[in-house]
């Protein structure tokens, strides 16, 4: 990139052509010479300088980062080259520290620029020479990572607000996460290196609590604003609302539809959405940047953003209509190249995918699942990892690479430490560590004054009594899969829909992928007594807004849906998506039995009666289930579909319907012990 390329002007600053101010005198009197190439002068020859060595890059670092006076007054350059220069740095929006700016990559590039000629380049040399801290050396950068964040803007409560520190997850746990705390912490580490980024994995939102949803996610953006993200990836749920509205996500304005709920205009991020995986049908062109570079003195980063390839999988069809999702490993590999070809030779990866983890949050214990796969193909230049999607807590080296994930909600910070050799470009050494994201640090004000803002707003709906329990509700599965909170909604959602004028249903399932947090009896978040569940509490544990919907489907395709849940990836890994089911519904299922074959067919029953293969049922999903989503293809085939209220409408009336609500047992899905090993 030179000035060449950009015309007469970049960011407001008039680019000084070779005749103008002709008469302009070199600072020493020396007759001025800058119309002329020092390259054809010869006098990086006469300097003994060459690209790639370790004097050109010195001469280079002091050209690309030395303040405008420092070059004016105590390097004594031409007015008119240092403007160029400056305006060259700064690029288009003439601010420097942002995705425009110039690059000096080589002696071409500074000789490009118009006054930077033989006298020039002469004062160039001889003040790096004088000045060592314009030396190149090993640049120490620092990295802040997150994913999931899903405008968990508060603490987030019960299990979903907690990290386990220990062996005993009732004893060794802490209380973590809310956006007055990360910013705290976030701002503590960065003010230990001023070489620092924020960045994202995927899904900082969608799937938000109500203070965010009502609002279309724009409070959240606000906050990673105010945090100072960076770069983000796109995860899955950035597609919540279809391409059109993740793109004002990005570019700002108001929604089309419900306008500026807040009362003033939305900016919109001012961080960097990637997409290198995600292009519009019939474009070549990816619907936002593949990759974006960033750098700190002569060292150059380039971070690669995608999401993962099943997206369609896991969103509703609406949301990604239009769209092509491409392999995550091969889409990488092909940047690249290209980024390489610039120079850069430190390459970060965000990705919105994951896999299993088995050990504590800083551990690498019991890893599984696509991500490691798509790591395992990646090109062997890629130095770190940043992924999400799965929840997973882990500080792994795997091929070489260091891959990390900081679980989710703004729980953890992954502090990625790298030192990058300014002269190679070359990352020399790596090291990550997951930090709690504690909530015993003084709040972040900024963050403090825009929760009250939009809580004020929302209290209306958010605090809100729909109802009354008289014990925890909770999304945490039993060995069989089974939950508490699981339950309640798969039993909301049948008692939503099985009048026949609502569509006659007869039993009903939910993913648990949908169901976000637990209701918990103690939890008091709008001045509501001690027992009672708010509208807020109950969007949180269902924030997507899907529609139900009952179809007919036969016995022999509810029995295909449930062997559904197990799935294996092509390198082996097997994944568990348990279905909560609706009162009257019960079945047993064996792990030690192979995919396909696990659920025993005599045990799936209907208020006590064995299931016809050949029967006709009708059932309620969800609309991401009902369009196949979770990889529960079969519900496609399902047929004479009709339209149910909104998830979130039917758990709330069944809170109140059945006030106080009694925690149901865990009990309608049965898993086979493994058999007692005999007595030594």
């Amino acid at each position: 990139m030179t000035v060449k390329r950009w015309g007469s002007a970049i960011g407001g600053i008039v680019l000084l052509s070779s005749s103008a101010c002709a008469g302009d005198v070199a600072a020493d009197g020396e007759a001025d010479l800058e119309n002329d190439s020092f390259l054809e002068a010869g006098k990086a020859d006469a300097f003994g300088i060459e690209d790639g060595s370790p004097e050109a890059c010195n001469l280079l670092k002091l050209a690309s980062s030395a303040s405008e006076s420092v070059l004016r007054v105590e390097a004594r350059l031409d007015r008119r080259a240092v403007s160029n220069l400056m305006a060259f740095r700064a690029g288009e929006d003439g601010a420097e520290g942002t995705e425009d700016d110039g690059w000096l990559a080589s002696l071409q590039d500074l000789d490009d620029v118009k006054w930077i000629g033989p006298a020039t380049f002469n004062k160039l040399v001889r003040f790096s020479r004088a000045r060592p801290e314009f030396a190149c050396g090993v640049v120490d950068v620092q990295l802040l990572a997150t994913n999931d964040f899903h405008g968990n803007l508060k603490p987030p409560s019960g299990s979903s607000g907690r990290i386990v520190t220990g062996p005993d997850p009732n004893l060794n746990r802490v209380d973590v996460g809310g956006a007055e705390f990360l910013a705290t912490h976030v701002e503590r580490l960065r003010a230990t290196n001023p070489n620092t980024l924020m960045v994202a994995a995927g899904d900082v939102i969608g799937a938000t609590p109500l203070i965010s949803a009502l609002f279309h996610d724009e409070p959240t953006i606000e906050s990673m604003n105010l945090m100072g993200l960076a770069v983000a990836a796109v995860g899955n749920h950035e597609f919540d609302e279809g391409a059109d509205e993740l793109l004002r996500m990005q570019h700002g304005g108001c929604h089309p539809i419900d306008g500026c709920l807040d009362g003033d205009d939305f900016e919109g991020a001012r961080f960097r959405y990637l997409a290198a995986n995600v292009l519009p049908e019939g474009s070549n062109e990816t619907l936002l940047p593949p990759y974006t570079v960033r750098r700190f003195g002569r060292a150059r980063i380039a971070f690669i953003g995608l999401t993962l390839e099943r997206t369609p999988l896991v969103t509703t069809a609406a949301g990604v209509e239009g769209l092509r999702f491409l392999d995550e490993s091969d889409t990488i590999n092909a940047l690249v190249p290209e980024i390489r070809a610039q120079g850069i030779e430190s390459i970060v990866v965000l990705i919105h995918e994951g896999g299993a983890a088995t050990g504590l949050y800083n551990t690498c214990t019991g890893i599984s699942g696509p991500l490691f796969e798509i790591v395992g193909r990646l090109d062997s230049s890629i130095d770190v990892v940043v992924a999400g999607h799965t929840n997973a807590a882990h500080v792994c080296e795997v091929n070489g690479m260091l891959v990390t994930s900081a679980a989710s909600f703004g729980r953890l910070v992954t502090d990625i430490d790298l030192s990058i050799d300014e002269l190679t470009g070359e990352v020399t050494t790596r090291r990550a560590e997951n930090v709690l994201v504690t909530r015993d640090v003084a709040p972040d004000a900024a963050q403090t004054a825009l929760i009250a803002k939009y809580d004020r707003l929302a209290a209306p709906f958010a605090n809100r009594v729909v109802g009354s329990i008289s014990g925890d509700l909770t999304k945490l599965q039993n060995a069989a899969g089974e939950s508490t909170m699981g339950d309640v909604i798969a039993d909301a959602q049948l008692a939503a829909t099985s009048a026949q004028d609502r569509g006659g249903a007869q039993m009903a399932f939910m993913n648990p992928g949908g169901v976000r947090t637990d209701i918990l009896a103690a939890q008091v978040s709008g001045g509501e007594a001690a027992g009672e569940a708010t509208y807020g509490e109950a969007f949180a544990v269902q924030p997507f807004g899907n529609n139900l919907v009952v179809l007919t489907v036969t016995g022999a395709q509810i029995l295909t849906m449930l062997e559904q849940q197990w799935s294996v990836s092509p390198a082996g890994a097997e994944k568990a998506n348990i279905l909560a089911v609706s009162r009257g519904f019960s079945y047993t299922w064996d792990p030690a039995r192979p995919i396909g074959m696990r659920v025993d067919p005599s045990s799936v029953r209907l208020d006590g009666a064995p299931i016809d293969p050949a029967a006709s049922y009708r059932i309620t999903v969800n609309s991401f289930l009902a369009d196949g989503g979770d990889g529960f293809s079969v519900l496609r085939a399902g047929t004479d579909r009709r339209p149910g209220p909104i998830d979130v409408d039917a758990l709330t009336d069944y809170l109140t319907a059945q006030s106080p609500l009694v925690a149901p047992a865990t009990d309608r899905i049965t898993r086979v012990a493994p058999p007692t090993p005999p007595m030594p």
